[in-house]
């Protein structure tokens, strides 16, 4: 996971791979097919570990509790020592050229999947009036995905916990609020 993690999808030679998992070529395709499959198998493994947050934080109480477990999980996750810093599902679809498509793909598909998760979760809020009836789901998904995935950035450019941790507090200020 953390060769995909630090070098990307198209970084990732064989020869890392393998001596990561410290198993031969032959060994690899048998175990997992080919690369690609190995990726997709990775990102399963990456959500079940340090992207737990995100399922974690869609059973949270409130649509606002979403959003703050959200992206205090992405924070947290994305600044973790010992770990590198950004997240595999944003970081390995940024620099994807040709012979990363199915990668990238892959990633494009995942995040759509999380932010559908979101939209999911928020009309529910709606229904229950834990958003007022005009609040747009599907926007609020795409919002807190967007500043998640703008954490992870920023968490690989080197900002701090402490600094993106206030981003996220900045960017719940105007959240909507229950139905009364």
């Amino acid at each position: 996971m953390v060769v995909f993690w630090e070098q990307g999808y198209e970084g990732a030679s064989l020869t890392d791979l393998t001596e990561a998992m410290g198993i031969a070529r032959k060994s690899m395709y048998a175990a997992f097919g080919n690369k690609e499959e190995l990726f997709r198998k990775v990102l399963q493994r990456y959500l079940e570990g340090p992207a737990s947050y995100i399922l974690e934080a869609l059973q949270a109480s409130t649509a606002r509790e979403v959003a703050e477990e959200y992206l205090s999980g992405a924070v947290r996750a994305t600044t973790r020592p010992g770990y590198p810093s950004g997240c595999l599902g944003v970081q390995g679809a940024l620099a994807a050229g040709a012979t990363g498509q199915v990668a990238r793909d892959t990633l494009v598909e995942w995040r759509a999947t999380v932010r559908a998760h979101l939209r999911h979760r928020f009309q529910r809020a709606v229904e229950e009036g834990d958003l007022p009836a005009d609040a747009d789901p599907e926007h609020l998904a795409r919002y807190v995905t967007t500043i998640g995935n703008g954490l992870t950035v920023e968490a690989a450019d080197s900002g701090t916990r402490e600094d993106l941790r206030r981003v996220a507090v900045a960017a719940l200020r105007h959240w909507p609020p229950a139905e009364d």
